[in-house]
């Protein structure tokens, strides 16, 4: 009498005696079947298999015929060489997997470092292949992911420095709650502003969620009414700011304050970065369907050997007071509306910065 729960079970029901935390019904290979390597492992162990039965059979019938124990010494050993053979040839071929399984274990563990060789069957090398690749780009990512925290860290600590310093020494009578004193305050506050506002900005462009409210704009009205607000800090730092826009400049469909925050950015640097007598001048001409925004100083310019990296974050020249988020924002919100943001600079004579936005951004 069949036991009760032990006969054929209901359709897509696992039975009592299926194993716990596999899938039921099994799943089935694709279209195509099981991977290649998997057929010719299969093939060969059903080959080494057939051939131990065929030779058994043949010395089977030659003990059968002569008889005696030489014969089927001689058959025991060639049938214990035959099977050796080729479970040394399986576990050869099995091997880059079992590296790779290993190799998997300790991705999980958190060691990107982790490589394993590229040997074996074709698909298993352009599987260990793309593996390497992956644990490469993992190593590199959680590398990046750590700098950025140790940059993210010191970039806060320094406004939240002067934040409880000076009102510390206020709250203790040293120095009087007047403007004079707060004012490190209030600076302090708004470049922690900017940063959050910043890091927010990154956030968004990483996950492909940042939001463009574009509208057909005058890029050369954006771009003078840009330049005259940075007048003032201009002449402060006694130098010549002027912007020049081309006639009958065709709209083109953007952000507005986002595109805005990329010119203040470009204008911001050229300041800092350019000494007194200097000269900055913002261009806007027409291209075809595209419009460029043209930003050139005569400042100190970008060391060679830090200008391929000038749009990574974080990056930028020891004397200089920013974050190093600036240039890799622009960039992003430029290259979110489809534009290019390029730069030539050379040490001594100054820094030339050419963002281009057109149809290809239009959407």
């Amino acid at each position: 009498m069949m036991r009760r729960g032990w006969g054929p079970p209901a359709p897509g029901r696992r039975p009592p005696w299926w194993p716990e935390g596999e899938p039921f019904p099994p799943r089935r290979w694709g279209r195509g079947g099981p991977p290649a390597f998997v057929r010719r492992l299969g093939c060969f162990l059903v080959a080494i298999l057939g051939s131990a039965v065929l030779a058994g059979a043949v010395v089977g019938g030659l003990i059968a015929q002569r008889g005696g124990w030489p014969v089927a010494f001689l058959a025991a050993v060639f049938l214990f060489l035959l099977l050796l053979g080729g479970i040394g040839a399986a576990r050869r071929m099995t091997r880059p997997m079992d590296s790779l399984i290993e190799a998997a274990g300790r991705i999980e563990a958190g060691d990107y470092s982790v490589q394993v060789p590229e040997s074996g069957p074709r698909d298993l090398r352009s599987v260990a292949r793309a593996f390497n690749e992956m644990s490469a780009r993992l190593k590199a990512s959680d590398e990046q992911r750590r700098g950025f925290l140790a940059e993210l860290a010191h970039e806060f600590r320094t406004p939240l420095t002067v934040i409880r310093g000076q009102a510390e020494a206020i709250a203790d009578g040293v120095y009087p709650g007047d403007p004079a004193h707060l004012s490190p305050i209030l600076d302090a506050t708004q470049t922690l502003d900017r940063l959050v506002e910043d890091l927010r900005t990154l956030v968004l462009t990483d996950a492909g969620n940042l939001v463009l409210h574009k509208e057909p704009t005058d890029l050369g009205a954006l771009a003078t009414d840009t330049a005259e607000s940075f007048q003032t800090l201009a002449e402060t730092g006694q130098l010549t700011l002027s912007a020049e826009a081309a006639d009958n400049l065709p709209p083109i469909e953007v952000d507005p304050a986002r595109i805005r925050s990329v010119i203040g950015n470009l204008l911001s640097n050229a300041i800092r970065h350019t000494p007194p007598g200097g000269l900055i001048k913002v261009g806007v001409a027409g291209s075809g369907n595209e419009v460029v925004v043209t930003v050139t100083d005569t400042g100190e310019g970008i060391p060679p050997e830090l200008l391929p990296h000038v749009f990574e974050r974080f990056v930028k020249g020891a004397s200089s007071p920013g974050s190093g988020l600036g240039l890799a924002i622009a960039r992003d919100i430029v290259t979110a509306h489809g534009g290019k943001l390029e730069i030539q600079s050379t040490v001594g004579s100054g820094t030339k910065v050419r963002v281009t936005l057109g149809s290809s951004g239009d959407g």
